[in-house]
């Protein structure tokens, strides 16, 4: 059931499209105009390539910057392409120091000597400081705008000094933060304490300094861990030594939580989470090769297993018909574990220290499960071929396979992420390959042995 927001975003789509059909470029412009850039972006991912660019080019100049930021790597990309140098540094003027800094490591490095040639001396070293971090990293996704304040001025001081700065104060401020003459970070300032409090106490009276600085090369996945953990708007960046750097604000971290979901969710299917949906069919062609071409590989192996076993299935036309069941219950009994164990990973609860623990007990549930589900399928099994060796027979493989996929799900990924490749990614792939082989290896090995 849609929501009411994607039925409108889907309405204006639809109007948009056939308002483009019609020809009426100015009341598509007039609709452009209307619309805020994260909605612009969205229609921008939604058309294909001939209507994208007509309505890119006629977004308000203005908005460039912004939708830049907000689409996709891909989509931005293609963007890029249709505007000239001019038109990409005006879109970059006026953006904070942090967008910019993420649009910059996207641009061609001829057009990145441009924007960096074009900012004063002051913004190119904020930039240049901003970019010095990974984008993975507290530092790269930090906002060098800041407020601060020294614990010996009064609050009145304070408050005047704001007024002062008036439009110039950074948005989504809540805090100001304390620092020392060197810049070492002390405490913060929150601005209901600023405005409550008697004006004649010190900023060193009325300050809070239970707020932990981020390390600027702390991983953007644990800074979102933590903004979570202590539900906080915005938080200090410092350096090695304590020096505050800049900050950053809640609305960098649901970036970072989006993209982690989107990361999560297309990797399952072996994509990226900047897969553009209209890309061109030779490229998205050939990102996806890859992938088809291990499952290609895996699936021979499977296939392999059972041709060694072709006397038997022969011999035992009930095994070919029960043979999927056994593979099936083990990829979704192993998907259930490895989803659980992907998602410990991402949000830092799952370790080398406790997979043991997370081992037995995925192993004492696949295992409970698999004895359920072997007696249903053994029951329905007996009753369909009239037998009760391949109801044995099935409930044992069942039981193997669940078993055995309980504990790949579990130690799989800490596997990959140890030898440097994303669990999101490989996982189900590898999963899916084991228990494939290892039900049809159990199911048709046991056949063998005991019923042929």
């Amino acid at each position: 059931m849609s929501t009411p927001t994607e039925s409108s975003e889907e309405t204006r789509l639809q109007r948009l499209q056939d308002i483009l059909a019609s020809g009426a470029v100015r009341e598509a412009t007039r609709l452009l105009r209307s619309l805020a850039p994260a909605e612009i972006a969205n229609m921008l991912e939604s058309l294909p390539a001939g209507e994208r660019e007509i309505i890119w080019n006629l977004v308000d100049e203005e908005q460039d910057g912004q939708i830049l930021l907000l689409v996709t790597d891909e989509v931005r990309a293609a963007l890029i392409r249709h505007m000239d140098n001019a038109e990409v540094l005006a879109a970059t003027a006026n953006l904070d120091l942090d967008d910019l800094a993420d649009l910059v490591q996207q641009l061609p490095s001829a057009i990145t000597a441009e924007v960096m040639d074009a900012l004063d001396d002051q913004r190119r070293k904020r930039l240049e400081a901003v970019l010095s971090y990974s984008e993975d990293t507290a530092g790269g996704l930090m906002n060098l705008d800041t407020v601060t304040v020294r614990p010996e001025v009064t609050l009145d001081v304070v408050l005047r000094y704001l007024r002062r700065l008036g439009d110039n104060v950074p948005s989504d401020t809540d805090k100001l933060f304390v620092v020392n003459r060197d810049d070492s970070y002390l405490g913060v300032l929150r601005l209901s304490q600023l405005v409550s409090r008697n004006p004649e106490d010190t900023v060193a009276e009325a300050m809070s300094l239970n707020m932990q600085p981020i390390r600027a090369d702390l991983p953007t996945t644990e800074v979102a861990r933590r903004f979570e953990a202590y539900d906080i708007l915005s938080a200090p960046v410092v350096d090695d030594e304590g020096h505050l750097l800049g900050r950053i604000t809640v609305d960098d971290v649901i970036d970072v939580i989006r993209e982690e979901g989107e990361h999560q969710f297309m990797g399952r299917a072996g994509l990226s989470e900047e897969e553009d949906m209209f890309a061109p069919v030779l490229a998205s062609t050939r990102r996806r090769a890859l992938w088809l071409g291990i499952n290609l590989a895996t699936a021979f192996l499977a296939s392999w297993v059972i041709g060694q076993f072709e006397e038997t299935l022969s011999k035992v036309v009930a095994l070919a018909v029960l043979m999927p069941i056994v593979a099936s219950m083990g990829g979704i009994a192993g998907s259930q574990t490895l989803t659980l164990a992907i998602r410990g990973i991402a949000l830092g609860q799952l370790s080398s220290k406790n997979v043991r623990a997370l081992l037995l007990k995925e192993l004492a549930v696949g295992s409970l499960n698999s004895l359920i589900w072997a007696v249903v399928v053994a029951v329905i099994a007996g009753a369909w071929f009239q037998s009760t060796a391949i109801a044995v027979l099935i409930a044992a493989a069942i039981t193997i396979n669940m078993v055995f996929a309980a504990v790949t799900g579990s130690v799989l990924p800490l596997l990959l992420e140890r030898v440097g490749i994303d669990p999101a990614l490989a996982g189900s792939v590898l999963l899916t390959t084991v228990t494939d082989v290892v039900g049809f290896f159990a199911f048709l090995g046991l056949a063998s042995l005991f019923l042929v």
